[in-house]
């Protein structure tokens, strides 16, 4: 598959001079402009290279620890299930947790019930 990093070049020129930093609160799922990456990172779709994520730490109004989601289903350590988002069955992906800048924020989608999340924030403990 070829990748647009050219494009993703150009849309995170935007983002960093036009963003402007969203609140937002650990547990919370939003859509992320999460880009076009090399080999196997895991990338955002369509033409804004967007993906959804869950928070999971905040460090400041600026940077926070972030995984990313998917609904394809790995039988795997590194995959934790975080229920239905935005709909559909969702799976937290450890492998590709990443501290993001806030200005990559587009929308709040939800929230994870707390039972998830703890089951999440132990997954990650783990495999530290």
């Amino acid at each position: 598959m070829k990748k647009d990093f050219d494009g993703w070049n150009e849309r995170k020129k935007r983002i960093h001079v036009g963003g402007g930093n969203k609140h937002y609160h650990e547990r919370e799922v939003w859509w992320l402009s999460l880009g076009c990456n090399v080999g196997y990172e895991q990338d955002g779709a369509g033409e804004d290279f967007e993906r959804p994520v869950l928070f999971l730490k905040g460090f400041s109004r600026f940077v926070c620890l972030v995984v990313p989601l998917t609904t394809s289903k790995k039988e795997n350590p590194y995959h934790v299930s975080v229920g239905v988002v935005d709909g559909k069955q969702a799976v937290a992906i450890f492998s590709q947790l990443r501290l993001v800048d806030t200005r990559r924020l587009v929308n709040k989608v939800g929230m994870v019930d707390m039972r998830y999340f703890e089951a999440v924030r132990k997954a990650a403990k783990g495999m530290l």
